[in-house]
């Protein structure tokens, strides 16, 4: 494994939507090289790689044979869209930054202004400090604090791995350090891609028949059955879909529900999640600098709004952890 520190001088960021690996890849001339996700480690395993950054234990890159499997970014920019972010104590959103904690009303910072929501948790903007590294896999961790709106002390811990068979498998435990239990969500924000083909020109496949209703906020306010141009259980063309949309009952077969992007040609890229993740949000979006489309496959815990709503809340012992994996597959033929 391969990592880099901050070195001292700034550099001309690549390009980042350029198809090629050797283009997207983050420089690894610690000499050269300033990185506004910080510190950037590199798994190398046969023929795939995965960059890891420091900041938000992100996944900028990860490739197979050249082949590249997640939208990145360049090295003077932080993720856009959350791309490849992890997210702790909670994934999404909650509403107005407001939920009840003992009968005492409890006012999150609202990061997502206009919705007026706390989104995407307290880790997004936070350094995580390296624990351990080996040839094939890093562990990243970095602690919340308590803070408004959330008063826990919790260490989010993140391991990325490159296994046998080249795939990434990514494991995120949350350890209370607290003396009472606290509420939680783990999410993951990757954004999913096959090399050079356009993601509108791909078809994809997610298992779950159900999911969630919301408001213009994006706030859900019940479920009903994926039917219609929301049913992607027999795989539909992405094309210009605007979807913004949370699925659950998921098909979980031994213990993990897969959801897919393949060309016509038959190759295809994958993102699996075990069974403590039972939802899934699936984000298509013309927003993604460089990219006609992108489409972010996020495994979760829970939905949005669960501080309030309940639906998928965890709470963790004090003392206690708890963990979840997702991670990332393909298939690219010979």
């Amino acid at each position: 494994m391969d990592s880099t520190a901050d070195p001292a001088a700034p550099a001309t960021a690549p390009d980042s939507n350029a198809p090629a690996p050797d283009s997207n890849a983050p420089a690894t001339d610690a000499s050269a090289r300033r990185y506004a996700t910080g510190r950037q480690y590199e798994l190398r395993r046969g023929d795939a790689l995965a960059v890891v950054t420091e900041l938000a234990a992100g996944l900028r890159l990860y490739t197979r044979a050249g082949t590249q499997l997640t939208e990145t970014y360049a090295d003077a920019e932080i993720a856009p869209g959350a791309a490849g972010i992890t997210l702790a104590p909670w994934a999404n959103r909650v509403e107005d930054g407001v939920w009840t904690l003992n009968g005492k009303q409890q006012q999150l910072d609202i990061t997502e202004v206009g919705r007026n929501n706390a989104s995407h948790g307290l880790l997004r903007n936070s350094p995580y400090e390296l624990v351990d590294e080996s040839e094939f896999s890093v562990t990243l961790e970095a602690a919340v604090f308590p803070q408004h709106g959330y008063p826990f002390l919790l260490r989010h811990r993140v391991r990325y791995t490159l296994g046998e068979d080249l795939g990434l498998t990514v494991r995120q435990t949350l350890v209370n350090d607290s003396q009472e239990p606290a509420p939680f969500v783990l999410g993951a924000h990757p954004y999913l891609r096959l090399g050079e083909v356009p993601s509108e020109d791909l078809t994809l496949t997610v298992s779950g028949r159900t999911r969630l209703v919301t408001d213009g906020r994006l706030i859900p306010r019940g479920t009903e059955p994926a039917d219609g141009d929301f049913d992607l259980r027999a795989g539909r063309r992405v094309g210009r879909m605007p979807l913004d949309c949370a699925y659950t009952d998921l098909d979980f077969d031994g213990g993990t529900a897969r959801s897919t992007l393949r060309a016509d040609d038959g190759r295809s890229v994958s993102l699996w999640q075990d069974s403590s993740c039972g939802y899934l949000h699936v984000f298509v979006t013309d927003k993604f600098p460089g990219r006609a489309t992108a489409v972010a496959l996020e495994p979760m815990t829970g939905p949005a709004n669960a501080f309030n709503s309940g639906d998928g809340l965890r709470w963790l012992p004090a003392g206690e952890s708890f963990s979840m994996e997702w991670g990332i597959t393909a298939e690219l033929g010979s």
